[in-house]
């Protein structure tokens, strides 16, 4: 009895890490293309870091935004 209750909670703990670790690649990738956009627009309009830094702190805003919505549905739901 006590071994298939262990497969279960191995089991929402592996599903666990790998939506942790898909937040935290998605963060990586959001954060970087948002940098490269912002980096073309300052060499464009000649504003070198003021768009960089502020899409990059949308991206990060953003992505923290929905990670704390997706736990909050999550916790509603246990």
């Amino acid at each position: 009895m006590a071994s298939t209750n262990n497969k279960v909670h191995g089991k929402i703990n592996s599903m666990q890490i790998f939506m942790i670790s898909a937040w935290g690649f998605t963060m990586v990738i959001s954060s970087f293309l948002f940098l490269l956009v912002g980096h073309w627009i300052d060499l464009k309009f000649n504003t070198e870091p003021k768009f960089m830094t502020g899409l990059l702190a949308l991206a990060v805003f953003l992505c923290i935004w929905r990670l704390y919505e997706e736990a909050t549905r999550k916790s509603k739901r246990c």
